[in-house]
């Protein structure tokens, strides 16, 4: 019981925190435009709290913490060809439409960058050294002549820090020389490995069959916190896009996909761990919920982008009868989603075993 409401509990503050910052930017950059906001909602429904600022506009906490909205004053009548009052998003040139629509997305790269540089300030960055923990019988790495306790520090002429650094120079080169030099009880020795190659769908990757397994604490100054959360957040995001690169162009990856009740899941598990391993979870998935709302989708903010693409090439709106089609269609396609991942959710939490044992 305990741990189910840590989840659920958990759940809301990650949500809560990614929605706040993902609408805030959309509210400042409509401020900064000029445009009315007349509502700032975390979450559905009807208002579990609100007041109304100087401004005038209403801010709520509603029920339902599934998202949440920013509503402006003449949202959708730039497509209804009805007199547009002046401060209302109709009323906006349609670089600042673009812009405003596009300060969400944006937001939650910034949020992500900004909560890894004080997570690395504050707390340093765990990375797992370059030393060889386990090495697979049979593998490239076991025939190359590789041990337990062998410590990686070049490959292919490259410095290895960390052992993320062996494994994207490993997964880049799938059955290839790879030129290593390691030191193995204090002597420096160098081998020429073979790269195994592995293909799943998508294109091959290199690997050697090797694991390491031991952490070290990485401190920074506030330049190298910077410079490490600029690195972290590019990750993530090449990490995140290559993701859904894979699994629209490849078909691969669909499994993994997980809707609310993973990421509550989730939530309670890494909250267990402490408030580092939080942030991190938020910021993985501030990046995530980024990137996936820039997806051109009509409903989704990348698919209002669209929408003004097209506006902007042909020199006038497109027609409001298209951008309705357009707008079933993306609601039809994540509401088919949405079930999917839920699917996929229940499959994993075992669910759907349990109601088939029955």
């Amino acid at each position: 019981m305990t741990e189910f409401l840590r989840s659920i509990l958990a759940f809301v503050v990650v949500l809560g925190v990614l929605v706040f910052f993902h609408e805030l930017g959309h509210y400042l950059a409509a401020r900064a435009r000029g445009v009315v906001v007349e509502a700032f909602s975390v979450g559905f429904g009807p208002a579990l709290l609100s007041w109304k600022a100087k401004s005038g506009t209403v801010w709520k906490i509603s029920a339902l913490p599934l998202g949440g909205y920013v509503k402006m004053q003449g949202w959708g009548q730039e497509d209804n060809g009805e007199p547009m009052l002046p401060g209302s998003f109709g009323a906006a040139s349609l670089g600042s439409r673009a812009m405003i629509v596009a300060a969400g997305p944006f937001a939650n790269l910034i949020l992500a960058f900004a909560l890894f540089c004080g997570l690395f300030l504050f707390a340093g960055q765990v990375q797992v050294a370059p030393i060889l923990s386990k090495i697979s019988a049979g593998s490239p790495a076991a025939l190359g002549g590789l041990l337990p306790g062998d410590k990686i520090l070049t490959a292919n002429g490259k410095h290895i820090q960390y052992f993320e650094d062996l494994q994207q120079i490993i997964v880049s080169h799938p059955a290839a020389e790879l030129n290593v030099s390691f030191s193995r009880n204090g002597v420096v020795q160098s081998k020429t490995l073979l790269t195994g190659k592995k293909q799943s769908g998508g294109p091959a990757i290199g690997f050697l069959g090797v694991e390491g397994d031991q952490e070290m604490l990485q401190r920074y100054t506030v330049p190298g916190a910077v410079a490490a959360a600029g690195t972290e957040t590019w990750n993530v995001t090449a990490a995140t896009l290559n993701g859904l690169w894979n699994l629209v162009w490849h078909h691969t990856g669909a499994q993994d996909l997980g809707g609310p009740l993973r990421i509550a899941q989730l939530s309670g598990q890494v909250a267990a761990l402490g408030v580092a391993s939080l942030v991190s979870f938020i910021a993985m998935l501030s990046v995530n919920l980024g990137l996936v709302n820039l997806i051109p989708i009509p409903i989704l903010d990348g698919g209002h982008l669209l929408f003004y693409a097209g506006e902007a090439i042909y020199g006038k709106p497109i027609p409001r009868r298209a951008q309705e089609i357009g707008l079933r269609f993306g609601f039809a396609l994540l509401l088919s989603l949405f079930a999917f991942t839920t699917f996929n959710d229940l499959t994993q939490l075992g669910a759907l075993h349990w109601v088939a044992h029955l």
